[in-house]
């Protein structure tokens, strides 16, 4: 009987031929550290990193990051137990997936004992196209960017920018034949409204969707996401949460220009950020440890692109593991942040 990664599912049967590695390498690279805990993801079998890496940095988006950058980064955040790497076509127009396939190989582990996330749908230069046929293509362009064979999750990416209706009768049916198919293990869902994952959950068929991804709605000022965990839970949907700085709202350089909050919410996240620095804490932190708090999301993704961003990341989710969250502090910004709690910004077209 072949014993696999007691971390993952093995991969696809026609794949397992290609999986020798010498094992001190691997020895070498995981035996050194404190290990990351792992959470189940809905009904999959997989078993991811409760801290996920978000690889749209690698896509230059947040400045540039050389090759080497990127493979010390991914390479460190696999040293440290991260097995759950996240991408999309979207990110700096195909440049993440090509990246982060570039440091995955480097990594030279089997594949089975890494989870890699895609997207379809959102292009950076086409805008959005969720017919069966785009989709159907884009996964294909995906794994030769990757350099893989399959993806373990294939999501439908932001689907608020098309119709709802499409996506239930044309595009998840779509992605289950590429599922079939075996170019992708899993598939899902992700876009900022909350209301679509009822919308779509309730019009296919039970066991359609995997896993959805939700970002910016379990975060210090916005913990909405966990009014429809049960309802997630009975429809046997894997959760991953995304951006716990709610986009940069919680750190001390403050969001992007272009971020979509308030005024009044950007001004009370700055006032908390403040008060953390001044007592000699960090907000980002904080933030993280929020979000790693509630077990029922499987993984928390947060853009890394550099060393001491994973370093930084996975020593908030093993402080967390050894000695709690700061409670007095998380009291405080807490209540700096009701006045704006769960107050959150449109995102997508108005469905019909």
């Amino acid at each position: 009987m072949r014993v696999f990664s007691p971390l993952l599912l093995p991969p696809p049967p026609h794949l397992l031929a290609s999986q020798a590695f010498p094992f001190e390498t691997r020895e070498a690279m995981t035996s050194a550290t404190p290990k990351l805990e792992y959470r189940e993801l809905g009904n999959t079998g997989l078993k991811l990193s409760c801290v996920g890496f978000g690889a749209s940095p690698l896509g230059n988006v947040f400045g540039g990051v050389t090759g080497e950058e990127a493979n010390a980064a991914v390479r460190e955040a696999f040293r440290l137990g991260i097995n759950f790497f996240d991408t999309s076509p979207y990110y700096g127009g195909t440049l993440s997936e090509k990246v982060l396939g570039n440091a995955l190989k480097a990594l030279g582990v089997p594949r089975n004992e890494y989870v890699v996330a895609t997207k379809c749908g959102r292009y950076k230069e086409e805008g959005f196209n969720f017919s069966a046929d785009r989709v159907t293509r884009s996964i294909d362009e995906s794994l030769e960017r990757l350099q893989l064979e399959y993806v373990d999750i294939l999501y439908c990416h932001d689907i608020e920018f098309g119709s709802l209706d499409q996506i239930v009768k044309e595009t998840i049916p779509a992605l289950q034949k590429i599922k079939e198919a075996g170019k992708t293990r899993f598939i899902g869902i992700t876009g900022l409204p909350l209301h679509i994952y009822t919308y779509v959950l309730d019009r296919v068929p039970p066991g359609s969707l995997d896993v959805i991804l939700s970002y910016c709605h379990y975060c210090i000022n916005d913990s909405t996401l966990e009014d429809i965990i049960p309802y997630l839970k009975s429809k046997g949907v894997g959760i991953v949460n995304a951006s716990p700085l709610a986009m940069g709202l919680l750190t001390e350089s403050g969001p992007p220009e272009w971020h979509p909050a308030s005024s009044e919410l950007k001004s009370a996240c700055q006032a908390a950020a403040t008060y953390c620095k001044e007592k000699g804490k960090s907000i980002a932190k904080l933030a993280m440890q929020y979000s790693l708090l509630n077990k029922e999301m499987t993984s928390v993704l947060v853009g890394m692109k550099s060393v001491k961003q994973v370093e930084e990341n996975v020593a908030a989710a093993t402080e967390l593991a050894a000695s709690g969250i700061d409670e007095a502090t998380l009291a405080e910004v807490e209540a700096i942040l009701k006045p704006v709690k769960n107050q959150s910004w449109p995102s997508g077209i108005q469905q019909s």
